[in-house]
């Protein structure tokens, strides 16, 4: 479920796992590998989700950051944790 009442998707295991797979596979060609840093910027979607397990399947650290925050934090956070890749 999303933010709105209504905003809601359905997804089997099968599916999460295709979709998880494919973006593990996006992250290899982007240069992540084990021990990486990647942060994600992301309201609350299903590609959120997506995107931490796709981290955790190759390895990569990843740090969520409240997509409620501003240019400047976000880039904080960014430089404090040394990330090599932005998912937003």
């Amino acid at each position: 479920e999303g933010n709105d009442p209504g905003d809601s998707a359905k997804i089997t295991y099968r599916e999460l796992l295709h979709k998880v797979c494919q973006f593990a596979n996006v992250l290899r060609s982007q240069g992540v590998k084990k021990g990486d840093r990647v942060s994600i910027y992301l309201p609350m979607i299903l590609e959120l989700v997506i995107a931490m397990l796709a981290c955790a399947r190759i390895g990569a650290l990843h740090s969520i950051v409240f997509a409620g925050f501003s240019a400047e934090s976000l880039c904080e956070r960014i430089l404090d944790c040394g990330c090599s890749l932005l998912i937003t």
